[in-house]
């Protein structure tokens, strides 16, 4: 982030919500990226980002606290760190530090497309590390962009076109409707959690965060169906919760409002 009040306050929510904020580094030539998230009637939203360059795109791998990296269970990322040189090597570098370390990757693209130089650009960047992930999340509409227009409601599609052999498990979000799952034994499908959508922004994270959170508790259940439809039931509530409220960070679930809610729609 940048040396500004921006990042500092990004620092300060990190420290308030008891997450180790020690890996940040603060570029006092650059400032924060910053982004303006416009909704429609409907809860969906529309972007505005402001990066000329931001202080992230140009973090270097001599920054990075590769012990900090070590110690991760779980090594989770983007591919917006993918777009320009030096943050895109820095990416790569610490993709490889954890990797060494045992840590588990796991990559949702997330893709902003207005970032990126042109749509080809996008593509093969997402892909460029694709195989290299041991958990990947994307969404229906993601599944249409990297196959170029393919149905994203196709098992055939996922399984040909984006699952490959070094992967553990694919999630595909589907918002309001849940999730479906394919790992190499087993694939289905989990429900959504039904709440009324004020503001979709978060709600992603907010799933790939309860999913994440549920893997570093218990690996295996990578390889029991029964485990990992539990899981993936919290991730739906993680998100479902966080669309009720305005906002990506204030809209976040504590754990109790999760159980709470699977508790009141009988999940």
């Amino acid at each position: 982030v940048g040396d500004d009040e921006f990042g500092k306050m990004l620092a300060e929510i990190l420290k308030l919500n008891n997450v180790d904020n020690s890996g940040m580094r603060f570029d006092h030539k650059a400032r924060t990226a910053l982004a303006f998230v416009t909704l429609r009637a409907d809860g969906e939203r529309e972007f505005l980002f402001f990066r000329h360059p931001s202080a992230d795109m140009l973090l270097t791998e001599s920054e990075l606290d590769k012990n900090l990296i070590q110690k991760a269970k779980i090594f989770h990322y983007g591919s917006i760190s993918l777009i320009k040189e030096p943050c895109r090597s820095t990416h790569l570098a610490a993709m490889k530090i954890a990797k060494a370390a045992g840590s588990l990757l796991s990559y949702d693209p997330n893709l902003r497309l207005p970032l990126w130089p042109s749509e080809e650009a996008a593509r093969k960047e997402i892909m460029s590390i694709w195989e290299l992930a041991d958990v990947i999340k994307i969404s229906e509409d993601e599944i249409t962009f990297l196959t170029g227009g393919d149905d994203p409601y196709s098992d055939e599609v996922v399984l040909q076109k984006l699952f490959h052999p070094n992967l553990k498990l694919l999630v595909v979000s589907e918002g309001p409707n849940g999730c479906r799952y394919y790992t190499k034994e087993f694939k289905g499908r989990v429900g959504g959690v039904k709440v009324k959508a004020v503001d979709t922004t978060g709600a992603g994270d907010a799933f790939v965060s309860g999913l994440l959170n549920s893997l570093a508790s218990d690996l295996t259940l990578l390889t029991d169906e029964k485990k990992l439809r539990e899981a993936l039931l919290f991730a739906n509530a993680c998100g479902a919760i966080t669309v009720t409220e305005r906002g990506a960070i204030p809209a976040m679930p504590t754990m109790d409002a999760v159980q709470e809610l699977l508790k009141s729609s009988g999940s």
